[in-house]
């Protein structure tokens, strides 16, 4: 047989143009949108923050987007209008002028009457607060067609939660630095410094978790000379801490026995403890309390999951403690509006990349399409609820965003 016809055949479809030159293929650059991004003023009680602090704005004005800010909206945390209107934002005085933007930035959730303000389509960055929010609250969002994004769920680019990480880290040094002032004589505590003296012995102060809040406030306890006992279930947990403070603690399994002992003896007791899903778990029986020693201090943290005292109960930065069984308690659910001009700087550092990204990517509609971690967050997408807990908690229907997402290309 000649070479020739050893050949397979090789149609003719796979070997055309080959050697030909193809054409260049070139990638296209996503043309920059600039965003049009609203702040209202906070009418919610209590709440001291703003959503941008003036130089996150004038880095978004520079970048050419445009900025409409509620006159003295900033002004709880010390930032005032001409501060705003020297970075480069509008200043509207009316709510309805506002709530034009393409884009609004919340710290707290919007009321009910705010959302008839919104408008379809239109994209709503806020915290969704789930002890406070309605199936009310949801279908408004929902009729209004508004795209929704819960701060505390949008995640980084390494898993974490960078928004509930800064409130933690804000909350476990307050807690701290409010237990020592309540330890006063003149906020009704025995008088006693929280890191003692040279011959006098420094308060007792025991940690309920191991998590973000209690890492910070064991180094604020640590650093005024406390001596720190920290309470976990979760091994690990305990062990991280160990080795992020760099110093031995005194550490413990949340046994009965043990905390007890500890508790009876405190100074100051401050539950950071953190519930996945639900309300958290108490942890220290009104019993217990009962034995505590007279003017001792409990800061719950948990407050905002239902607390893990028994005998805690919610209240304001205008009326922060109650006294029971000649124990002080502080239950105030946003320590961080205490200190509004740091928690404010602190949410602007994390929300300004990603107003950046989105500019540069087309819009933030556009940017949830490739970023897994913004899209987390978002919890109504025009018309439809997308977030599965939601859904079972106030019985509405809901639907896969990645659905909806891959429904609208």
């Amino acid at each position: 047989m000649s070479d020739q016809e050893k050949r397979i055949p090789i149609p003719k479809v796979f070997s055309e143009g080959f050697y030909e030159t193809q054409t260049e293929m070139l990638p296209v650059k996503q043309k920059n949108k600039k965003l049009y991004i609203g702040i209202p003023k906070e009418s919610t009680l209590q709440e001291n923050r703003v959503a941008l602090a003036p130089t996150s704005v004038a880095t978004l004005v520079g970048h050419g987007h445009r900025i409409t800010i509620e006159s003295e909206a900033g002004l709880k945390s010390n930032f005032s209008d001409t501060d705003y209107s020297e970075a480069g934002a509008e200043v509207a005085h009316s709510k309805e002028e506002v709530y034009k933007a393409d884009v609004i930035i919340k710290v707290a959730p919007p009321t009910l009457k705010e959302i008839e303000y919104m408008q379809p389509n239109q994209v709503l960055i806020s915290p969704l607060q789930l002890p406070i929010i309605s199936a009310d609250y949801i279908n408004k969002l929902r009729q209004k067609r508004v795209i929704a994004l819960a701060m505390e769920y949008i995640k980084d680019d390494s898993g974490t939660f960078p928004v509930v990480r800064t409130m933690s880290e804000l909350a476990g040094i307050s807690a701290v630095l409010t237990a020592a002032e309540l330890m006063t004589k003149n906020h009704g505590g025995k008088g006693k410094l929280l890191g003692g003296i040279s011959g006098v012995p420094s308060a007792h102060v025991v940690i309920l978790g191991a998590g973000i809040v209690a890492e910070y406030a064991v180094r604020a306890a640590l650093g005024l000379g406390a001596e720190v006992r920290v309470f976990d279930n979760n091994i690990y947990k305990l062990k991280r801490i160990q080795n992020l403070v760099g110093q031995q603690l005194s550490t413990s399994a949340i046994n009965p026995v043990y905390l007890e002992r500890e508790l009876i003896k405190t100074d100051v007791v401050i539950g950071a403890m953190h519930s996945e899903s639900g309300r958290t778990p108490v942890i220290v029986t009104e019993d217990i309390v009962r034995k505590m020693k007279p003017g001792a201090v409990i800061i719950d943290v948990s407050i905002d999951q239902g607390g893990c005292f028994e005998t805690s109960e919610v209240t304001s930065l205008d009326k922060p403690t109650f006294i029971k069984h000649d124990v002080i308690h502080y239950c105030v659910p946003n320590i961080a509006s205490n200190v509004p001009r740091t928690a404010s700087i602190a949410t602007s550092n994390i929300l300004t990349p990603i107003l950046l990204k989105a500019g540069s990517t087309g819009s933030i509609e556009h940017l949830f399409f490739s970023n897994h971690g913004l899209r987390h967050g978002i919890y109504t997408y025009k018309g439809c609820l997308t977030n599965e807990y939601l859904g079972q908690r106030f019985n509405i229907k809901s639907t896969d965003l990645d659905l909806l997402i891959t429904s609208s290309l």
